[in-house]
């Protein structure tokens, strides 16, 4: 099988798969307990917290676990409901929905904008983003604020018209990121994009700015997300981390796994009629390890099943929005072709990926989109 799927989740590392183990053996206690087992659990959880805060820049009480980045995400914008919200077009679902159902017009405003977009890569300015939030001058009285609360109310000392979240789920591991230095007030990480378990997340908190727990109901994550730690989960999410430390990723990506997909996206424009890119694959434009590309006259789904026949594994978009056939909301915002969005295919890399790969999809694909562009009855565009 040849999996260019690492956008959607990345293949559990064997060093998780090893710590997960352990952990179910030795730290099954429930972290919030206070016998020894309890503690041993609740170690472990803080020094994922710890490594997770060093590597993003962050303080390690600024971090909360949670499910998964949808989690985290809602968590947010929730913190701003009836206020305003502004995200890209670009977002993830669990952002623009979740937005759609809970903006209104009080103040302050709320900025969601990721850093990558998860179906193109592309990389988007943050930058402006944050010098907009801060031209916001602060509302004199909010109840955002003011509201009488048990949670974080000592927090609020930051008191400003506008903040900023990113989600940050696809850009660690393959970009530096340092939330600081991004001048970011949120932040949303997923451990299943490095090489973690699925079901555990986390979110950036920076002290000071307004937060509302989603989960109420107990007292861990200091009141901050309620329920009972998954422990084993926070656990592989450590053993990724580290990983991810250790090996510096973020540079083998930029340094081979760039150059694979450069050389993919390459191929597929000379080898292939009626093709094009969806993503800015010049250097600092766009994650290294995403090419979305789009292929006249050939449906997307049809040449994800064709691929899938050959051994090859992609996605036509956001696996999060699997089973709907509209257009993706994300090649739509971008290129406004609902032809362009339903024929993309989004190959992405991950560290085991090599040039058996790059050959054994361009043995294939081309034959597919033959095939089907035979068979449309959409007509080509000559060049």
């Amino acid at each position: 099988m040849t999996y260019l799927d690492y956008a959607a989740t990345a293949p559990m590392l064997p060093e998780v798969m090893e710590a997960m183990h352990e952990a179910e053996r030795k730290f099954f206690a429930n972290a919030s307990a206070l016998h020894t087992p309890g503690h041993l659990a609740m170690n472990e959880i803080e020094e994922t917290r710890t490594l997770l805060a060093e590597l993003i820049g962050a303080e390690p009480e600024e971090i909360i676990f949670t499910s998964g980045s949808s989690e985290a995400n809602n968590t947010v914008i929730r913190t701003f409901e009836g206020h305003r919200i502004e995200t890209s077009p670009l977002e993830h679902h669990s952002i623009f929905v979740a937005a759609e159902k809970y903006a209104g017009e009080k103040l302050p405003k709320l900025f969601s904008v990721m850093l990558a977009n998860n179906e193109t890569g592309d990389i988007l300015d943050l930058k402006k983003v944050v010098d907009a939030a801060r031209e916001i001058p602060a509302p004199k009285e909010d109840e955002l604020f003011a509201a009488k609360s048990d949670f974080g109310k000592d927090l609020v000392t930051d008191r400003r018209g506008g903040y900023v979240h990113s989600d940050l789920t696809q850009a660690l591991g393959k970009i530096p990121v340092n939330v600081k230095e991004l001048g970011l007030d949120y932040a949303t990480f997923s451990a299943h994009k490095i090489g973690g378990p699925v079901g555990v997340g986390a979110l950036y908190v920076k002290k000071g700015v307004p937060f509302k727990p989603l989960i109420i109901g107990g007292n861990q994550e200091k009141k901050r997300r309620s329920g009972t730690y998954n422990t084993v989960g926070i656990i592989g999410f450590k053993a990724a981390l580290k990983k991810m430390r250790d090996d510096k990723t973020w540079e083998k990506y930029e340094r081979d796994v760039r150059k694979l997909r450069d050389a993919l996206a390459k191929r597929i424009l000379d080898e292939i009629p009626g093709s094009s890119l969806n993503t800015d694959i010049k250097r600092g434009k766009s994650l290294p390890n995403i090419l979305n590309a789009s292929f006249q006259a050939a449906e997307g789904e049809s040449i994800q099943l064709y691929l899938d026949a050959e051994g090859v594994i992609v996605s036509t978009g956001s696996a999060c929005a699997a089973g709907d056939i509209k257009p993706s909301h994300v090649l739509m915002a971008k290129t406004n072709d609902a032809e362009v969005a339903h024929s993309s295919i989004r190959f992405s890399f991950g560290l085991d990926n090599t040039e058996k790969d790059v050959a054994k999809v361009m043995n294939v694909l081309p034959g597919i989109i033959d095939r089907l562009q035979k068979i449309s009855t959409i007509k080509m565009e000559a060049k």
